[in-house]
């Protein structure tokens, strides 16, 4: 397989988080088969699902791969074992979470990856970051700007401008 563009979705609300994003990227960009395009500004976000928690930080990446998606997912999920991410409560604190919320030419239902990712459209903290870097990828038949700007949510603020804050880490 040639490479693709993936799109993923990163946050946190426990811990140093900025730093924990940053480790998380830099650690996909080390990856073979794996190549970091592009990177939001970090917003702080309120709290999806579970509300009484800690507001998160949140961005999304652009990657370039050649890693079929269920093995991108398989190196997201090692970062986040690496960021000390506990799966205990849904929609609960984490130190870090890496979604993949779209990859170039595939849509698929599975068991333990669907794609394009099926709530992203509904979240404000993932479409707002994605527009950023991406405004005319399409999910649901819609571009991510014109998403984004369905559910503008006032609460959302940019903690940190522009896409080289991760590389500026540690």
């Amino acid at each position: 397989m040639g490479a693709r563009t993936a799109w993923l979705g990163l946050g946190g609300n426990l811990g140093d988080v900025r730093s924990a994003l940053a480790a998380a990227l830099k650690g996909l960009d080390a990856q073979g088969g794996v190549s970091v395009l592009a990177v939001s500004p970090l917003y702080k976000t309120p709290p999806w699902g579970l509300k009484d928690q800690p507001w998160f930080l949140n961005c999304c990446a652009g990657v370039s791969t050649t890693l079929a998606p269920e093995a991108l997912l398989e190196v997201c999920q090692q970062l986040e074992r690496v960021g000390l991410r506990e799966r205990t409560v849904r929609w609960g604190p984490r130190t870090v979470d890496i979604d993949i919320i779209a990859y170039e030419g595939v849509e698929q239902v599975e068991q333990r990856l669907t794609l394009p990712h099926p709530r992203a459209v509904e979240r404000a903290f993932v479409l707002t970051p994605l527009a950023a870097i991406a405004p005319d990828v399409e999910l649901a038949g819609q571009t991510v700007a014109a998403l984004a700007a369905a559910l503008n949510d006032p609460n959302m603020e940019v903690a940190v401008a522009g896409g080289e804050w991760w590389r500026e880490e540690g």
